[in-house]
C-alpha cells in the first residue's frame, strides 16, 4: 500500500512537470524586428524663434505746444493726411498778440531814451575835452548811454521772444504723415508751465512699419541683423506677413524676473493693412539652409548589436566619427559621412553618401522574451524585471554584450 502510495506522487510529480515544461516552452515567441529607414534627400534646414511683438510705424512726431492758452481752431482729425509745414490748430492769440505790442512800446521807450543819452554823452565829452565839465560828470553822462544801449537791447529780445511765442499759437505739422491720434478740442485750455502738453500724434509713413519684439535672453545669442522673419496679426490670421531683422537693441528689460531684449524687424506695408499697436506673433529664422542634401539626425545616432542578427546576416562597419548605416540584403553596412548644420531633426549630410540612399533611423521588436528586453533598453519609463542584465539600444546607443 506504501509504495502505491509513492508511485502515485511520482507520477503527479511527473504530470506537473511535463504541463510546466509544455507551458514554458509554448510560451516563448520567436522575436520579430522591424526597421524604421528614411531617405536622404534634397531639403532645407531651418531653427527658428517664436517671440511676440508690436507694431508701431517707422518714425512718429508727437506735436505740442510751448505756449499756454485756449485752443481756438483744430484743422485736422483721426486719420487726416498733413504735409510738413501745415497749419494743423491754433490757440487763442489775444494776450499773445498783447505781450507783442507791449515788448515793442517797451522798444520805442528804450530806443527813444537812447537818443537822448547818446546826445548827451557826446556834449559832454565835447565838453570834457575842452576841460568844462568834471571827469566825474563826464563818467556820469557815459555811464548813463551805455545803461540806455543795454535797455534798447533787452527789449529788443523781449519782441522778439514776444514774435516767437505768437508764432507757436499756430501750430503745424513738423512731418508729411497720417494724424493717429488727437488729444484736444475747440475750446479746452492748455498749460505749458511744467511740460509740453500733447496735442497730436502723427505717423510718417504707414506703408512703412516695424515690429517691436521682445525676445528672451536664451534666445537673443541666435539673433542677428538680416535674418528673415515672418509674422502674423489676429486681424487677418490667414495673412503671412514678412520683414527681416533691423536692429538687436543692448538694452534689458526686466519684468517679473524675465529678461528680454528688443528686436527690431521690418514690416513693409504696402496694403496697409497692419495698423499700430497691433500685436504680432513673429517668427525669426535663425538658421536657413536650402536645397542641401539632409538625413535624420536619428540616422546619425543608429547603432546596430549583434543581437538584433537573424541567421545569416552580419555587420561591416567602418571606423568613422560620423557614419550612418544601410542594410544591403543581410548587410549591415555603415558609411562614413561628413556633417555640415543640423537644427536637432535634420543633418547636412556634406559628403559620404548619395541622395535617394535609405538609413537606417530606428528598429521596434515585437514577440518572445528578448523583445521585451530591448523595448525596456529603449524606453527608461518601462518596469525592467530584476534580476536581468541584458541591455540593447537601438537609435543613438550602444551594445552591451550579453553576459
Amino acid at each position: 500500500m506504501k509504495n502505491k502510495k509513492i508511485w502515485i506522487i511520482m507520477i503527479a510529480v511527473a504530470v506537473i512537470g511535463i504541463i510546466a515544461y509544455l507551458l514554458l516552452s509554448g510560451g516563448k515567441k520567436e522575436q520579430k524586428v522591424e526597421f524604421e529607414t528614411a531617405q536622404v534627400v534634397k531639403g532645407n534646414i531651418q531653427t527658428t524663434i517664436t517671440a511676440t511683438g508690436t507694431i508701431e510705424p517707422v518714425t512718429s512726431v508727437t506735436v505740442g505746444t510751448q505756449v499756454s492758452g485756449i485752443v481756438s481752431k483744430l484743422y485736422v482729425d483721426y486719420n487726416s493726411v498733413v504735409k510738413k509745414g501745415q497749419v494743423i490748430a491754433e490757440l487763442d492769440k489775444t494776450n499773445l498778440t498783447s505781450e507783442l505790442k507791449t515788448a515793442q512800446a517797451n522798444l520805442s521807450s528804450a530806443q527813444s531814451t537812447l537818443n537822448y543819452e547818446q546826445t548827451n554823452f557826446n556834449r559832454y565829452q565835447t565838453l570834457f575835452n575842452k576841460g568844462l565839465v568834471s571827469a566825474d560828470e563826464y563818467e556820469t553822462a557815459k555811464l548813463s548811454y551805455l545803461k540806455a544801449k543795454e535797455q534798447v537791447n533787452t527789449s529788443r529780445e523781449s519782441v522778439q521772444k514776444a514774435q516767437t511765442n505768437l508764432g507757436y499759437a499756430t501750430i503745424t505739422s513738423p512731418i508729411d504723415g497720417v494724424v493717429l491720434s488727437k488729444a484736444v478740442e475747440e475750446g479746452q485750455t492748455v498749460a505749458a508751465s511744467f511740460n509740453t502738453p500733447e496735442l497730436f500724434t502723427i505717423a510718417q509713413d504707414l506703408t512703412d512699419m516695424r515690429v517691436i519684439a521682445d525676445i528672451d535672453e536664451a534666445d537673443i545669442g541666435g539673433v542677428k541683423e538680416g535674418q528673415r522673419v515672418t509674422f502674423t496679426v489676429d486681424a487677418f490670421p490667414e495673412d503671412m506677413f514678412e520683414g527681416q531683422v533691423t536692429q538687436v537693441r543692448q538694452q534689458a528689460t526686466t519684468e517679473s524676473n524675465v529678461v528680454t531684449y528688443e528686436v527690431v524687424i521690418s514690416a513693409p506695408n504696402n496694403e496697409l493693412k497692419l495698423k499700430p499697436g497691433l500685436t504680432a506673433n513673429v517668427t525669426i529664422f535663425t538658421l536657413e539652409k536650402n536645397d542641401v542634401l539632409t538625413a535624420p539626425a536619428k540616422a546619425l545616432r543608429f547603432m546596430p548589436n549583434e543581437a538584433l542578427l537573424h541567421e545569416g546576416q552580419t555587420i561591416e562597419d567602418v571606423d568613422a566619427q560620423q557614419k550612418v548605416w544601410t542594410l544591403e540584403g543581410n548587410v549591415f553596412k555603415a558609411h562614413a559621412v561628413e556633417t555640415g548644420t543640423t537644427n536637432g531633426v535634420l543633418t547636412e549630410i556634406t559628403s559620404g553618401i548619395n541622395a535617394g540612399t535609405e538609413v537606417l533611423v530606428d528598429f521596434t521588436i515585437s514577440g518572445g522574451e528578448e523583445a521585451m528586453d530591448q523595448q525596456q533598453t529603449q524606453n527608461p519609463f518601462m518596469p525592467r524585471p530584476r534580476n536581468n542584465n541584458r541591455q540593447q539600444q537601438g537609435a543613438g546607443g550602444n551594445q552591451q554584450p550579453r553576459r
